[in-house]
């Protein structure tokens, strides 16, 4: 009976597994085949206004605010507002040095969200934008980036669209891996999906809306994880996101490992609340022959990457001494996991320095687990050393 027991679990988790796994592998083979071509020149020029939410950043929203203002688009046709969220003073009177519009919130409790609210409503009447840009606090782009932006919006014809963002540090193992969990969503969720018609996920950052499209809708979020919550009302309105991968965004990721287990942490929570929020719009997504929605709320329901290698690790290693007949399957899925891995990651993040990367999945996996459930403090130590 027990042996019954343990082939039903192991045969159910690895079904489970199997789905995302099968999922990713899909989209990653699309991504090779995925490519936009060089954006015809454009005879309109739009008038942007790049929202810029820094919540606690200090002097990185700095490089943001210098690279936004050094563009080669005409600065009469676009603005820039700062909203400086419990930031400190220094940095504070340095943005207010520069031709910026400075808002300094002192929310009881910060949301990103509401941050893009207060922007939107402190705007000038007499003001008239096209294109609302979101960046991040720290992330860094390039002096054609608005001219980029202008045509891509006017070649894709929608009312969003996402650029390509891109770490610009790699000096550790995190921030290696980071990278190159991010340029897998790239592959994947981006790349892959409008390889084959389907919406891309938005990035947190690094994204163009129709002005009046987002003024009406950004006023509807009420929760701080509103780049899901604007995916699925684009999804639910039927507004296809264009994915543009030669239009960059740099963004700085975390070197520490403790900050990647974190950042990996808030993500599947949000995850979750995303799913509680959307998994009610399924079946009539399905029936109403929705498929962005859909696909959407399929994507939300995926296992998360770092639990899906943790799972697959951990039956590789445990499974053999009760059943090694139910071993086999478990290796077999991570070398399919590796493969898509692979296909999905960029030859240029494949340096002197991944091996070392690579080898280390394994240790910051195990460190998450130690400090989620706050096992053994020097251990916890002596993995942090070699990660």
């Amino acid at each position: 009976m027990f042996w019954t027991i343990l082939e039903y679990i192991d045969l159910a988790l690895f079904i489970v597994m199997s789905l995302t796994v099968a999922y990713m592998g899909v989209f990653a083979i699309f991504s090779q085949f995925s490519r936009h071509s060089a954006t015809p020149k454009s005879k309109r020029e739009n008038r942007f206004i790049i929202l810029i939410p820094a919540y606690r950043s200090g002097p990185s929203v700095l490089k943001t605010v210098k690279s936004i203002l050094g563009q080669t688009y005409a600065q009469r046709l676009f603005d820039v507002t700062v909203i400086s969220d419990h930031v400190d003073e220094m940095t504070n009177f340095q943005l207010a040095q520069q031709p910026v519009t400075l808002l300094t919130p002192n929310f009881e409790k910060s949301a990103k969200s509401k941050s893009l609210q207060l922007a939107i409503n402190n705007l000038p009447q007499f003001k008239i934008y096209d294109i609302v840009i979101i960046l991040n606090a720290g992330n860094v782009v390039e002096p054609e980036f608005l001219a980029q932006m202008n045509e891509a919006y006017e070649a894709a014809g929608t009312k969003a669209i996402q650029s390509h963002r891109i770490s610009y540090n790699r000096d550790t193992v995190s921030a290696r891996l980071n990278a190159t969990f991010e340029e897998i969503n790239n592959s994947v969720f981006r790349r892959g999906h409008i390889a084959v018609g389907l919406s891309a996920a938005l990035s947190d950052s690094g994204m163009a809306y129709s002005f009046n499209w987002f003024k009406e809708n950004i006023k509807k979020i009420q929760v701080s994880t509103e780049d899901k919550e604007m995916e699925a009302m684009l999804a639910r309105q039927h507004v296809y996101v264009d994915y543009f991968d030669n239009i960059y965004v740099y963004d700085e990721k975390s070197r520490l490992a403790e900050d990647f287990n974190r950042e990996h942490t808030s993500w599947v929570k949000t995850q979750l609340r995303t799913i509680l929020r959307n998994i009610q719009y399924l079946p009539l997504a399905i029936l109403n022959r929705q498929y962005d929605l859909a696909d959407k709320i399929v994507q939300w329901l995926l296992i998360p990457r770092m639990v899906l290698m943790l799972t697959i690790m951990f039956m590789g290693v445990v499974v053999p001494f009760f059943y090694m007949s139910l071993a086999f399957k478990w290796w077999a899925l991570f070398a399919v996991v590796l493969l898509i891995f692979a296909i999905a990651t960029p030859n240029y993040l494949v340096d002197d320095k991944w091996d070392r990367t690579f080898f280390s999945i394994p240790l910051v996996l195990l460190n998450s687990v130690l400090k989620r459930f706050k096992l053994g403090k020097k251990l916890q130590e002596h993995v942090n050393k070699l990660i």
